[in-house]
C-alpha cells in the first residue's frame, strides 16, 4: 500500500504537536508523519510517543532554518520507498488538517508535481493576522512574482504538496543560498525551471 509522507518542522510547538498528528491520523489512514524538531529539548517525542508506530521524529538540537527542516524531511521521506506524496505544512494549526483529503484528490486528479494551498486566490481566508504581518506578507509575494516572474500568487505559504519527482529535484537542486524561508521561493523556482506542473488552491 502507498504512502502520504507529512513532513512537519517544529520550534517549541509542544503545546500543539500532539492534537496535530492525532487530527492527521483520524483524516489520513495512509500517513507517515516525519517531524524535524529543531527545539532546544525533545519535550514532543515524549508527548507523541503513542503514534510511534507511524512517526519518525528527528530533533536537530539547534534551530537551523524551515527550509533546511523541510529538505532534511523530504530527504528522510525519500527512503521510504513506499511513498507517492509527500506533504509540507506547519505545527501551530495555520494549516487546517481538516483539508488534507480534498487537496490530496485535487493534487492527484490534476496530475500535478506541486500544490501550494495559497492563501490569495479569491475564495481563501487568513485567519487572526495582524494588518502588520498581511502587509508584510503581499508585499513579500509581490516581489517574489516580480523576481521570479512565476504567475503564482502565494509564495511563502508553506501548506504544500509534492509528486516524488518534484521532492528529487528540490533535494538535489535547492538549499544554496540559504537555510531558513528563502528556500520556499528557491523551490518555485526548481519546480518551473523543470518544466513540471504547479498549481494553487
Amino acid at each position: 500500500m502507498s504512502k502520504i509522507a507529512i513532513i512537519i518542522p517544529t520550534y517549541n510547538e509542544s503545546d500543539n504537536i500532539k492534537r496535530l498528528v492525532k487530527k492527521i491520523n483520524e483524516y489520513l489512514n495512509n500517513v507517515v508523519i516525519f517531524i524535524i524538531d529543531d527545539s532546544p529539548t525533545s519535550e514532543i517525542s515524549k508527548l507523541i510517543n503513542i503514534y510511534k508506530n507511524n512517526i519518525n521524529y528527528f530533533h536537530r538540537k539547534n534551530k537551523r532554518g524551515r527550509g533546511s527542516a523541510v529538505l532534511f524531511g523530504i530527504k528522510k521521506a525519500l527512503k521510504n520507498k513506499r511513498v507517492n506524496l509527500i506533504i509540507e505544512m506547519d505545527a501551530d494549526f495555520s494549516h487546517n488538517p481538516k483539508e488534507l483529503r480534498k487537496k490530496i484528490d485535487y493534487f492527484k486528479k490534476e496530475n500535478l508535481d506541486m500544490l501550494i494551498a495559497s492563501r490569495y486566490l479569491t475564495n481563501s481566508k487568513i485567519l487572526n493576522w495582524s494588518l502588520s504581518r498581511r502587509i508584510f506578507s503581499i508585499l513579500s509575494n509581490i516581489l517574489a512574482r516580480i523576481f521570479l516572474k512565476i504567475e503564482i500568487r502565494d509564495f511563502t505559504n508553506g501548506f504544500r504538496f509534492y509528486s516524488i519527482r518534484s521532492a528529487k529535484k528540490i533535494l538535489d537542486k535547492c538549499g544554496n543560498i540559504g537555510d531558513g524561508f528563502i528556500i520556499l521561493s528557491e523551490i518555485f523556482l526548481i519546480i518551473k525551471n523543470s518544466n513540471f506542473k504547479i498549481e494553487e488552491i
